[in-house]
């Protein structure tokens, strides 16, 4: 609990507004019981980071004035985290990093820090509000990780970072977590959203100075997206997931990227050693089996960012148990899985209103592109009628609702990379570098499962 040296104020939680006195709603947004008491403190530093009533007005330039060779980059050292941030963290960027607690936010910036640290970038001021000291040493010794230019800053009052910044001027800073961040000025009680909104915009005022680079890690809620307001997200340039999938496997995404693209996917392995890019990302979503396939499974080849993956979609019909039939995937979209069941009932004649359909993603990535469509078909008709797709066999495709099988982008690419893992039969909406053509949906099932005998998934 902060001390209270100054005057007692009341302030809105809600728009801000400020008046001496608690008033049930408030003037400014007529919003009930959002008025909060907050104190003046004397010695705070203000937003302009000086003791002092001097203002400095900002004043604008000619655009063709501005020198775009400083606006560089910091490579983090971790290939997989700059691939995400599109080559390394731009200077003067606000970088978000939300994940669920224990997932592994905390190490992954510790390496970030003990890798700038190592390559001499400059100094790296660490903001611990969660972990001592002791904690975050005895992490980086564990890990093995070069300290040697880390400052450690264990503290939650904003007042305590604005004068360690000033006074050292680090040009990388890790904040963690903002949610424990809270400031005199905007409240006694942490983590309410006028703290975050407040502490977030003075730290963000401070790195849009400088040529320095703000990492901060976020908390989640249930629905895993990050805690605190969503204006929390729009004031910072990068907001990137931390995601897990059954197998430990940890999936770095970017949901918002000012200076890169937000389709670049990183995949780590937590070791004994912390966090490790994974070695053959291609083919990490496969299943190796010996004989034959078990039905219901087809795969697929998927663009994430610039990379490409094979992946293993796995479907399952039963009979439905109530009289509404139901949809289970967390993976894929079930208005998706839905799209394409009605299709293959229209176009080919194989009953799905009257099946629960279970759909699954090996390894646990997310799927949200169309060129999936053939392969979840193919995995969905394979599962109704049990007769097992070939083994080898890639699908690439989108599908219309007239059951066609329509061209997807980089095409080349992904036959290429089949290829290139072993995959003899590949069939595609384009015949290209030994693939086979098809055109629709019938001819696709005709090619796959015409003259097989059906196979049980398991005898």
């Amino acid at each position: 609990m902060a001390k209270k040296t100054g005057s007692i104020i009341y302030k809105c939680s809600n728009c801000g507004y400020t008046q001496p006195k608690w008033l049930g709603r408030c003037p400014q947004c007529n919003s009930w019981n959002t008025m909060e008491e907050c104190i003046t403190d004397p010695n705070t530093i203000t937003p302009s980071g000086r003791r002092t009533e001097k203002e400095i007005i900002a004043k604008p330039v000619p655009l063709t004035s501005i020198d775009v060779t400083s606006a560089g980059r910091f490579p983090t050292g971790i290939g997989e985290f700059d691939r995400v941030l599109g080559g390394g963290a731009m200077k003067r960027s606000v970088i978000l990093l939300g994940g669920e607690p224990g997932i592994g936010k905390s190490t992954l910036l510790l390496q970030t820090a003990a890798y700038i640290s190592a390559a001499g970038t400059g100094r790296v001021l660490y903001i611990s509000g969660e972990e001592s000291a002791a904690q975050i040493k005895a992490r980086a010794d564990r890990l093995k990780l070069h300290t040697g230019n880390i400052e450690i800053l264990c503290t939650m009052r904003l007042e305590d970072i604005l004068k360690a910044l000033y006074d050292l001027t680090p040009a990388f800073t890790i904040v963690d977590s903002i949610q424990t961040v809270y400031s005199v000025e905007a409240g006694i009680v942490p983590e309410t959203v006028n703290q975050l909104k407040y502490c977030t915009n003075e730290l963000i005022s401070w790195v849009k100075e400088r040529d320095s680079v703000l990492i901060m890690s976020a908390h989640i809620t249930k629905e895993g997206t990050i805690a605190g307001p969503k204006s929390l997200e729009h004031m910072v340039d990068t907001v990137i997931s931390f995601e897990r999938s059954e197998n430990e496997v940890r999936f770095l995404r970017a949901q918002k990227n000012r200076f890169g693209s937000v389709d670049e996917l990183g995949i780590f392995a937590m070791t004994e050693h912390g966090l490790e890019a994974v070695a053959d990302p291609g083919s990490m979503f496969l299943t190796r089996r010996n004989g034959i396939q078990p039905s219901g499974v087809a795969c697929a080849a998927v663009f994430e960012g610039s990379r490409v993956f094979l992946v293993e979609i796995q479907a399952l019909t039963v009979p439905a148990k109530a009289a509404i039939t139901r949809v289970y995937s967390d993976r894929i979209d079930s208005a998706r899985v839905s799209r394409i069941a009605a299709v293959l009932e229209k176009r080919i004649g194989t009953r799905f209103s009257d099946q629960d359909l279970y759909i699954n993603v090996a390894g646990g990535v997310r799927l949200s592109e169309s060129a999936i469509d053939a392969a979840l078909a193919a995995a969905l008709y394979s599962a109704r009628t049990e007769i097992s797709v070939p083994v080898q066999t890639v699908l690439i495709g989108e599908l219309s609702l007239a059951g066609e099988i329509r061209p997807v982008p980089r095409l080349y690419q992904r036959i290429k990379t089949a290829q290139s893992l072993g995959f003899t039969s590949i069939l595609a909406p384009e015949e290209s570098s030994g693939a086979t053509a098809v055109a629709n949906i019938k001819e696709m099932i005709r090619i796959l499962f015409e003259k097989k005998p059906a196979v049980r998934a398991y005898k």
